[in-house]
């Protein structure tokens, strides 16, 4: 059994700014449990041990001897443990972000996840014995009962994995050994970047507020902190070289034990996306690099007045970007309204998270950095973590992780094994949430410089969600491939992350001693090997359906609710084709890509 909803992933393009925007909310977690020590926490625990050891008892060795019903009532029963261990892991979760450097946190999810493990062990069977049903007789159960064929997605996905499944004792292993194995490197890894200190002009910040002056008009204080984050990386560079190298082994490791044709074949199966989709995305991407990056980029140079781009200026705010910060009230307003003028009922599913402690706002010593929306489990509702420090382009991360938010309560209803979305979909209603209040913006804009900036902004956070993520997807499949020979030393990771900066950012950057040592902070190659082509893929996806969108009527709400409710349960063809909208299609790509070219246009034809 794989708890799926338990780790949250963080997403990339989280942006943190300045002080002074009112009250932030936090987390209500009751509506989980209510403390560590909750009665309702220790009576789940308790049912999950029972009903785990009950569901083997029953089941183990009998799965290709049942009928349709007897088929179905197994899925139920594997439903509600799912749904019971993923509860008690989002709240043990949930805490644990919310202060990564308190031992008791840390202690209280390591020992649910333990018992967990050992509980759910018993329940590896399951999925084995599901794929050692022929075909045939499967089909023919679902043809037999309605109710069970609507799990059919879940069994399809079971069954992409029969080529690379193990023995029954060795799958059991692997499950047992996993607290101890990836899990275990990613709370180091977690832990470590949370408890990092940063002086910066001889004060003290995290990791949120260091790499947050990398935004910061003062140029010098942008050098200060890219050459403290080269400087604490650096110090630090052997830990994270070695998390990167048990990582990438034990998964080279596995994936040879399971026959794997590549390092990537694991998050294609679990993102139910054609090997070749993805190639197609990441050969269109790295074409376009001169025209998006590389165009802009220079472009960028010319307005701050310099022959070369430093690191710290690739986030700089443009000279005519007004200083201001944007507080709470005003972000929350900005985001619904935006919501509201698309559907009304997207505002409505929105605000229960601003009024009923679903969102987690403020930046905090020991709180995990970056954002996220955390599904939980459908019986509950989504949480949302931000770090939120006011600057106009926290504003689309609220936007983003808001649209994640709203995702995930239309997809509940699927339930518990249905409702996850895979990583490739999953970025949807988030992109498009923040290009609806990206438009709301730039309609609103009143002169030229704001349009301009607002357009910039836009160009910026695309190129970080296409350009750079294709850039990392591109630097993991080096680091994977280049681990096969041999221990790397973290020189050998430095200069494949060099590889990919240059290729990606263009040649009007330069690149301080340091810099070398960036791709240390990054949690997704720790928590989530291969999820970042997920970004790219999400925007592409999103620039399509966003001119559908502008071409359509108002039927177009309806099919897009129709596709959030869907959940995991159609594949992106499926999901895809009311749009008349193809993502196997190699010129799909080209499209969502020039949607971003057109803007460049824009702003190169304001230079004129």
């Amino acid at each position: 059994m794989r708890l799926t909803k338990s780790s949250p992933v963080f997403d990339a393009n989280a942006s943190t700014g300045a002080e002074g925007f009112g009250d932030l909310p936090v987390w209500d977690l009751t509506d989980l449990y209510a403390a560590e020590d909750a009665p309702e926490l220790k009576r789940d625990m308790d049912w999950l041990e029972k009903a785990c050891a009950e569901f083997a008892a029953d089941y183990e060795g009998k799965l290709a001897g049942l009928d349709a019903k007897g088929l179905l009532d197994c899925v139920l029963r594997y439903e509600r443990i799912e749904a019971v261990s993923g509860r008690i892991m989002s709240f043990a979760g949930l805490r644990y972000y919310q202060n990564t450097t308190d031992a008791g946190r840390a202690k209280f999810i390591s020992d649910c996840q333990d018992k967990i493990t050992g509980f759910t062990s018993p329940l590896v069977f399951f999925s084995l014995e599901i794929n050692r049903i022929p075909d045939d007789k499967l089909d023919a159960l679902f043809g037999e009962n309605a109710d069970l064929a609507r799990y059919k997605p879940i069994f399809d996905r079971l069954r992409a994995m029969r080529p690379y499944q193990l023995s029954d004792e060795l799958e059991k292993f692997l499950h047992d050994q996993s607290v101890v194995g990836a899990t275990a490197w990613n709370k180091l890894f977690d832990e470590t970047i949370a408890g990092l200190d940063f002086n910066v002009d001889g004060e003290s910040y995290g990791i949120e507020g260091t790499l947050n002056f990398l935004t910061d008009h003062d140029r010098a204080k942008r050098e200060a902190a890219a050459r403290e984050l080269a400087r604490v990386f650096g110090e630090n560079v052997k830990l994270f070289s070695r998390v990167h190298n048990t990582l990438a082994k034990e998964k080279e490791v596995e994936d040879r034990w399971r026959g794997m044709p590549s390092p990537q074949t694991g998050r294609h199966l679990s993102n139910h996306v054609e090997p070749e989709v993805v190639e197609a995305l990441r050969d269109a991407v790295v074409a376009a690099y001169p025209k998006l990056s590389h165009r802009y980029y220079a472009l960028k140079a010319k307005w701050l007045g310099l022959d070369k781009l430093q690191v710290w200026d690739r986030n700089a705010p443009l000279p005519t970007e007004d200083q201001k910060t944007v507080d709470w009230d005003t972000a929350k307003a900005t985001v619904l309204e935006a919501y509201g003028e698309f559907s009304p009922k997207m505002a409505e599913i929105a605000e229960p998270f601003f009024t009923e402690g679903w969102i987690d706002a403020g930046v905090k010593p020991g709180k995990a950095p970056g954002a996220f929306a955390h599904p939980t489990v459908t019986e509950v509702h989504p949480y949302v973590m931000l770090n939120y420090l006011g600057k106009p382009r926290d504003v689309m991360t609220l936007a983003h992780e808001l649209g994640h938010g709203v995702h995930q309560v239309l997809a509940a209803d699927q339930g518990e094994l249905l409702s996850s979305t895979p990583l490739t979909l999953a970025e949807t209603a988030s992109v498009f949430g923040e290009m609806l209040t990206f438009r709301k913006l730039l309609a609103a804009a009143k002169t030229p410089e704001e349009k301009k900036t607002l357009l910039a902004g836009k160009v910026e956070d695309m190129i970080n969600t296409v350009v750079r993520q294709i850039a990392f997807y591109d630097f993991e499949c080096k680091l994977h491939d280049a681990r096969k020979g041999g221990e790397l030393t973290p020189d050998d990771i430095n200069a494949l992350w060099m590889s990919v900066q240059g290729e990606s950012l263009g040649p009007v950057f330069e690149f301080m001693d340091g810099y070398e040592t960036f791709w240390a902070y990054i949690p997704h190659f720790v928590h989530s090997p291969f999820y970042v082509y997920a970004y790219a893929f999400g925007d592409g996806l999103v620039n399509a359906l966003y001119a559908v969108y502008e071409e359509s009527g108002p039927a177009f709400q309806d099919k897009y609710f129709a596709m959030l409710k869907a959940g995991g349960s159609k594949h992106h063809k499926d999901l895809l084709a009311p749009f008349g909208l193809d993502a196997s299609d190699p010129a799909f790509w080209d499209k969502g890509l020039s949607m971003i070219s057109g803007f460049i246009d824009e702003l190169e034809a304001m230079e004129g």
